[in-house]
């Protein structure tokens, strides 16, 4: 019998493969999966004084678009209001503080990393 993962499992090992790329790129790990009303986010990292925040996307393979295609406006909106409530809860002002979201988009075994890509 073939044992299937769910999706959220899944997506959490592309996570950790994530994370592990970033680090290995002298990027340190706060947090995963923030989870606020209205949004979440799959990685808080830092790069020296820069907060990073982190989208994963993965897909098995290119022929839908591949990882990048999957981020449309709905889901940029969700990533910014996500990453406002964070630096508040922080008590950080999000005018001061340097920050950035980045998007990993994992497809087949394929790693892209876009740097301020929102």
């Amino acid at each position: 019998m073939k044992w299937l993962l769910s999706h959220r499992a899944i997506g959490e090992a592309y996570e950790q493969r994530a994370r592990a790329y970033l680090e290995r790129h002298q990027l340190k790990f706060v947090t995963a999966n923030f989870h606020c009303r209205g949004g979440e986010i799959d990685l808080v990292m830092r790069e020296d004084n820069t907060w990073v925040f982190v989208e994963v996307k993965y897909r098995k393979s290119g022929s839908h678009g591949g990882a990048l295609a999957a981020i449309d406006e709905k889901k940029i909106h969700r990533l910014r209001h996500t990453v406002q409530l964070f630096l508040q809860q922080k008590g950080l002002d999000e005018s001061l503080t340097p920050c950035r979201i980045d998007v990993v988009a994992i497809t087949g075994d394929q790693y892209e990393w876009i740097r301020n890509a929102i």
